[in-house]
């Protein structure tokens, strides 16, 4: 006779092929494909600057990876912050990946930032949205506590206060940390700016956001796919991410659909939406920005031609392919731009 205590042997409820298992007990096993694997090994955190920068671990809440570049400024002459939203569809990478510390750290130092901060976010599906929203906006207020001198004093604090502009944080994201930069400059737009003083959200950058719907779109019928970026992923992990029994057409992942707030009723900063020629999700991205300037907000759009999903992220292709390499130094120089004028 079975114990009343045993447990029921697990099965699949649902599979992304390389990469993420749920079963029915509610647990989930990751794995990385072999093909990836470099792009996606931690990083540990360094003190003993490399190529310009500094590696840190904050045990805040949440969890925050913080890249501090080498930097001459002054109390009179301080610096914006960058504030980044890790992609991963929601359910997959974790800020320490190689992938995020190659591209930022070096972006960091190109746009002379005072620091880019990183937090841990919540994965789905055991922490389906809005946990990701929720971690993303404590962030922000965890940055307030750090200008009004509310936190305790640390190194890389101390740094923050002594260098960063916190009338100038950016917050930038790629592919579903792009809708995080939405969703945040959204609910900081509707708390308003008292709730947040000092901070003040500068602009929001959305590299290939992961905005989607459940109609398929001309992109993702004809753009290449790969293991990194397909069609059985973004419809898998997109609804895994959304709050259970929701669809890609969820405003988490279509705040241009009809169910999202009207996009003319949001009180954001100035955007800057940079898109994939060959990226799946390319239609979406370009309807987003679209719906955007419709409704009357600042938002400016940057095409990187021929290049594929989150392409800048993939440091191999970067070293090894002249033209991956030129789009990307564009889009840094796109990204500078943007943050200079604001």
């Amino acid at each position: 006779m079975a114990s009343e205590n045993a447990n029921p042997i697990r099965t699949i409820v649902e599979e992304v092929p390389n990469w993420l298992k749920l079963y029915s007990d509610g647990t989930v096993e990751r794995s990385v494909p072999p093909e990836v694997r470099p792009l996606l090994t931690p990083v540990a955190p360094y003190s003993e600057p490399r190529n310009g920068i500094t590696v840190h671990d904050l045990t805040t809440d949440p969890p925050m990876r913080v890249y501090l570049p080498e930097t001459n400024a002054s109390p009179s002459h301080r610096l914006p912050i960058l504030l980044h939203f890790h992609g991963g569809a929601f359910c997959l990478t974790n800020p320490s990946c190689t992938l995020y510390h190659d591209f930022y750290g070096k972006l960091s130092t190109s746009l002379q930032a005072a620091a880019v901060l990183s937090p841990i976010l919540p994965l789905a599906p055991e922490h389906r949205l809005p946990a990701a929203i929720d971690a993303a906006f404590s962030a922000i207020l965890w940055l307030r506590s750090v200008a009004i001198d509310e936190v305790e004093v640390t190194p890389v604090v101390q740094r923050l206060r002594e260098t960063g502009d916190f009338s100038r944080v950016f917050l930038i994201g790629d592919s579903s940390g792009g809708n995080l930069v939405h969703e945040v400059c959204a609910r900081a737009g509707a708390v308003g700016p008292e709730l947040l003083h000092p901070v003040r959200i500068a602009g929001g950058i959305l590299l290939n956001p992961g905005f989607a719907r459940s109609k398929r779109s001309r992109s993702e019928l004809e753009n290449p796919q790969d293991l990194f970026m397909n069609l059985e992923m973004i419809d898998k992990l997109l609804t895994l991410a959304v709050p259970a029994g929701g669809t890609k057409d969820h405003p988490y992942m279509c705040p241009m659909g009809e169910d999202a707030p009207a996009m003319e009723g949001l009180n954001v900063p100035p955007l800057l939406v940079a898109v994939s020629e060959l990226d799946l999700l390319r239609d979406r991205q370009l309807e987003y920005y679209e719906a955007m300037k419709k409704a009357g907000k600042e938002v400016e759009l940057v095409m990187s031609r021929g290049m594929p999903h989150v392409f800048y992220l993939n440091k191999f292709a970067v070293e090894a392919d002249p033209v991956t390499g030129e789009r990307s130094k564009e889009l840094v120089q796109e990204i500078k731009k943007f943050v200079e004028s604001h």
